[in-house]
């Protein structure tokens, strides 16, 4: 083989050379951009997640905050309704009180509740027991009070010594039946009904919660 020969031959592998090195230059520089989109595209994904995740944490975190918002304020509107309630019948309990101080309104409160209870007795003679203080008001027209009540009746009047308001206490003779219309005993039957109406009174224009906090 001639140098010339030679020559051309090693001119040849020194381009075949540069072409494959190029050629691996451009094939690692293709597969480093790929893999540099690729990471990129894992990075956006995960960042993505990441931000969704911590989105959906902080709507969970405002809604328990929200929910534990609005139960708290629930319940201070409760209490000051109830309050407001107790309020009123503390109120109601004291114009009461009031009223028994005139003699008119005593004698006619005793007579309507005094005709409650022989009504809801069996029939017979009866007791009735007043407020001591009660029982020299009443005797003089002790009489023509039960003829109008219960004509045919005979109602003893009898103090007792319990600590009241005011109204009548009714036995039968026999005192095996009683019925307790003392301010006192209707005052506990009637708390809750009472308590009822007068937080409808207080709040019948109020808007509800739900109105208030999502309306």
């Amino acid at each position: 083989m001639t140098d010339a020969n030679v020559i051309a031959l090693e001119r040849a592998l020194i381009e075949q050379a540069e072409t494959l090195a190029r050629e691996q230059i451009r094939n690692a520089q293709a597969a480093s951009a790929q893999m540099l989109a690729e990471s990129a595209e894992r990075l956006k994904l995960a960042e993505e997640r990441e931000l969704l995740a911590a989105k959906v944490e902080a709507e969970r975190l405002v809604r328990r905050r929200v929910q534990a918002a609005e139960i708290q304020l629930a319940a201070e509107l409760d209490r000051l309704r109830w309050a407001l309630t107790q309020a009123v019948l503390a109120a109601a309990r004291g114009a009461f009180a009031q009223r028994m101080a005139d003699a008119a309104a005593r004698l006619d409160i005793v007579e309507r509740w005094l005709a409650a209870a022989v009504a809801a007795l069996p029939p017979g003679d009866l007791v009735a027991e007043v407020r001591a203080e009660d029982v020299a008001l009443l005797a003089p027209q002790w009489a023509a009070i039960t003829a109008r009540v219960a004509a045919g009746r005979a109602i003893a009047l009898e103090p007792h010594a319990d600590v009241s308001l005011g109204g009548v206490r009714v036995l039968t003779a026999d005192r095996r039946a009683r019925c307790d219309q003392t301010f006192e005993a209707r005052w506990e039957r009637l708390h809750d009904e009472l308590a009822r109406v007068a937080m409808e009174h207080l709040f019948a224009s109020a808007p509800d919660l739900g109105t208030l906090m999502h309306g």
